[in-house]
């Protein structure tokens, strides 16, 4: 039997794939920018061999964190999927539905994503960034679910990013300690202004994206019927079928591990009475209690998941395969991020940049000094803390230091942020989360220079 004929009438027609009709991403420009412009002015300094470097380093760096991160996602992504089997997700996300459901009205209050955004903002505010990037992730993915427009970036998708990128932190403790080992005379003296700078960012963050989702006609987010207000339900019988969800454990798993959750706040009651409520509330107490909360987060995800039914050990390595999967997706693009960073850098081109707009930030009352951590904090994470550092180290009870670890302390690595998270779920028009995300930044860092002279 032979084909018919393209002539014929029953050959069917051949649908083109239709046109994107959104407009590119604006990390094209700026990307292309900051690699045009290493070039340029490393053609007129003769530091070419030393971009040609920093591209390299960029790139192994690029790599070997998304490898580190592996570990780190497939972890959490591991503890997210025991507290999604055990219903916690679903039950924080009803907790606070009220104020969600008003910042993210596309998203079902019960759905997914709406859980992992509320754990992903909880773990930036408490200051853990290792368990906030894989719940956003996490979450990221969830929203993906819910768009009608794959490669473009939703309004829920955008606000998300923007208020992740303002950095919502109650307590830089990173910041803290670098200023007390530097032997500044009040390590903690940042922690109000961080406050009210990143406060000022969150909220600048959420009206640009408020505003700018009102000026454009964006897709409507689709939800299938086993993503509606049964979304519990559903996933409670989707876990039993995965085996995920067995019997509640009897008295003797009880008494077991009823124990050793008494003996532990025995443990903690005994610290606390060697140490005293005045060591508790001072800036050693806080970082004593950094190092504590992770593995309580740990051990009472897995607990809870426990108590309620959960296979929490094949729960946690099937959540594991997904954070792996995330780590591998999103090498592309940091290593584009990264060399377009570090070669900017290496070509002196950021020097020459805070030379030019250093009479600007006079008029402001930035000193020219602090321009360099101004500018790099939206492209580096790791740069803008060595910056940080250097400036604490050489005079740590000065304005500057203390300016530079406001700024620090209250916004965070926007291109970083949007490159891999876009990068997760394959988002390439980013829609107006970059201008968002640095309008947020310039906020927060104004916010920090006021805040700075009013304190200081």
């Amino acid at each position: 039997m032979t084909a018919p004929s393209p002539d014929s009438e029953s050959a069917q027609p051949v649908e083109k794939p239709p046109k994107a009709t959104s407009s590119p991403s604006p990390l094209n420009p700026i990307w292309l920018f900051l690699m045009t412009a290493a070039l340029v002015v490393a053609a007129y300094s003769g530091n070419m061999k030393t971009i040609t470097e920093a591209s390299f380093d960029s790139a192994r760096s690029a790599v070997e964190l998304a490898i580190g991160l592996i570990g780190t996602m497939a972890l959490w992504l591991g503890l997210l999927r025991v507290a999604e089997a055990a219903g916690m997700m679903a039950a924080i996300a009803r907790a606070i539905k009220p104020i969600m459901v008003r910042l993210f009205p596309e998203v079902p209050a019960e759905h997914p994503a709406m859980s992992a955004i509320i754990m992903n903002i909880s773990a930036n505010a408490l200051g853990l960034g290792n368990a906030a990037t894989p719940m956003g992730l996490k979450a990221m993915k969830e929203l993906d679910r819910l768009n009608p427009s794959k490669g473009t970036a939703t309004d829920a998708m955008c606000l998300f990013l923007a208020i992740n990128t303002s950095s919502v932190t109650l307590l830089p403790i990173e910041v803290i300690t670098v200023r007390a080992s530097a032997g500044s005379d009040n390590p903690a003296a940042i922690v109000l202004p961080s406050l009210v700078a990143t406060a000022c960012s969150t909220a600048a963050a959420i009206a640009g994206a408020k505003w700018m989702a009102s000026r454009r006609k964006s897709p409507v987010a689709t939800v299938e019927a086993n993503e509606t207000d049964d979304t519990t339900e559903i996933l409670e019988e989707s876990n039993a079928s995965a085996g995920l969800v067995g019997n509640r454990p009897g008295w003797v798993g009880n008494v077991i591990f009823g124990g050793l959750i008494v003996a532990f706040l025995g443990a903690l009651v005994l610290q606390l009475s060697r140490r005293g409520l005045p060591y508790v509330f001072s800036l050693a107490g806080f970082a004593s209690v950094s190092n504590w909360l992770i593995p309580m987060v740990v051990c009472g995800f897995l607990l809870f998941g426990y108590f309620r039914g959960v296979r929490v050990y094949e729960a946690l390595t099937e959540g594991a395969k997904e954070g792996f999967e995330i780590a591998v997706r999103v090498i592309p693009f940091m290593v584009a991020i990264f060399v377009a960073i570090g070669m900017f850098r290496a070509s002196t081109a950021l020097d020459l940049l805070v030379t030019v707009l250093s009479p600007v930030t006079n008029l402001i009352g930035m000193p020219a000094e602090a321009l360099p951590m101004a500018l790099i904090r939206p492209l580096s994470g790791s740069g803008a803390f060595g910056v940080m550092s250097e400036i604490v180290n050489t005079d740590p009870n000065s304005f500057l230091a203390n300016l530079v670890s406001t700024m620090q302390g209250s916004t965070d690595t926007t291109f970083y942020v949007l490159a891999v998270y876009f990068g997760s779920v394959g988002i390439l028009r980013s829609g107006y989360a970059v201008p968002v995300g640095l309008f947020a930044d310039g906020v927060g860092i104004v916010a920090s220079l006021i805040v700075c002279h009013a304190v200081f």
